[in-house]
């Protein structure tokens, strides 16, 4: 029977345990965390990212959990209206677009992996610190949280699954550091009042002079009809330093550029000074790298290809690549020329997001209308500017590269 060592416990690496369940393949989920908490803010689950999870029969389980968006609407800094557009099932795909809690994702998709693999496969407080390789198998090194040693483990095949900071990309790869190009974010979660329909994905500004990206993720959290409102604050300043991870945000580092952004639809100092926590990240990423495999190691989700989030694009990834993956690994024979095959066909599709996150990411919207009204609020409809088929082609063009056009999957 060959031996499968999924390293890390996070969105890839369940989705990854689950599909090769699925095919009648046992593995065993490596996490570095000694327990599984809910953690985390908000993720939007696109159609591609929703295709996989229903494939996994998990669709019944999460579309109870979360909002299905109705739409994508953009604004600029001054809340005034440029693009709308459906979104999910309202667009016409057979799926919904549901923004949720992540940790609750993680939670259902946890579980799942419980009931389906059993907890003597699930292996948490081992956080790998290595794997060493010869003709036969791959050996992995993992230490607990304490810093004690556990025992190594021997597998036919390593699936990296550790994340932006994967202990075994650096292995390969040891000199790379993420990269940052000024971008700094907060994000929060505060209970408020639905804003537009109550259904709607919100990006606001630029990041130029400060985007929030707004959308809900918990109906009806106080018996009165609020929402828990997820937000994403984002702003490029490169004299600010790289934001820390482990460090909560602080308001007076993102605040003053928001100050004013009291629109007759949302008064967005409310919605941030409310929030009951807020988090700081980098924007970070890391640029493609010509390579995933390693003879019997291979990458995936964001230890493969870290990407900005932006687009909700680096769990959809993780997903696709978790079930492009088993689908090489369940046709049998010598499990080598499939971890090949998979970086081929997965490694160039990751690369063309990772720069289109980079480039051209949806809210090219805003940024395009900021150009034709001189970076000044405009007067007027906004198709007095622009035919909206200019926006409607940016969103279209993003849709291609992320994996998502309505037209793959009609």
């Amino acid at each position: 029977m060959m031996r499968v060592a999924i390293v890390g416990g996070g969105i890839g690496g369940l989705a990854l345990a689950l599909g090769l369940h699925q095919r009648g393949i046992v593995c065993d989920v490596y996490e570095a965390a000694p327990e599984i908490k809910e953690l985390g803010v908000g993720i939007t689950l696109l159609p591609h990212a929703m295709r996989e999870l229903a494939a996994l029969g998990l669709q019944p389980r999460l579309e109870p959990l979360g909002i299905e968006n109705l739409e994508s609407v953009f604004f600029n800094r001054w809340g005034q209206f440029i693009y709308r557009e459906p979104r999910g099932r309202h667009a016409g795909y057979d799926v919904p677009e549901l923004g949720m809690h992540r940790g609750t994702l993680h939670g259902v998709m946890f579980q799942a992996v419980r009931e389906r693999l059993g907890d003597s496969r699930i292996h948490l407080d081992h956080r790998c610190t290595g794997v060493q390789q010869d003709a036969q198998e791959a050996t992995l090194a993992f230490r607990g949280v304490r810093g004690h040693p556990q025992p190594s483990v021997p597998a036919d095949i390593v699936i990296a699954c550790d994340g932006v900071n994967s202990a075994l990309r650096r292995q390969f790869y040891p000199r790379e550091k993420v990269a940052f190009a000024g971008i700094n974010t907060w994000r929060g979660v505060t209970v408020h009042k639905p804003i537009l329909t109550g259904k709607s994905y919100l990006r606001i500004g630029s990041i130029e002079t400060g985007k929030l990206v707004v959308y809900p993720i918990v109906d009806n959290v106080d018996r009165h009809g609020s929402q828990l409102i997820n937000w994403v604050a984002e702003i490029r300043q490169a004299e600010m330093g790289m934001n820390d991870w482990n460090r909560p945000g602080r308001f007076q580092d993102f605040l003053p550029f928001f100050q004013d952004w009291d629109f007759d639809w949302l008064d967005v100092p409310g919605l941030l000074l409310h929030a009951r926590q807020v988090l700081e990240y980098p924007m970070v990423d890391k640029d493609p790298v010509p390579r995933w495999t390693f003879n019997r190691v291979t990458l995936l989700g964001d230890a493969a290809h870290p990407m900005y989030p932006r687009g909700s694009n680096g769990s959809a990834q993780a997903l696709i690549d978790a079930r492009t993956l088993a689908d090489l690994l369940a046709r049998g024979g010598d499990p080598l020329p499939a971890l090949q095959e998979y970086e081929a066909l997965r490694l160039p599709a990751t690369a063309r997001v990772v720069e289109a996150n980079r480039t051209v990411p949806p809210d090219s919207i805003i940024k395009r209308a900021d150009e034709l009204c001189g970076g000044k609020p405009f007067a007027g409809p906004i198709e007095e500017l622009v035919a909206v088929d200019e926006f409607r082609r940016i969103s279209d063009g993003y849709k291609q590269v992320a994996g998502f056009a309505l037209e793959k999957h009609e």
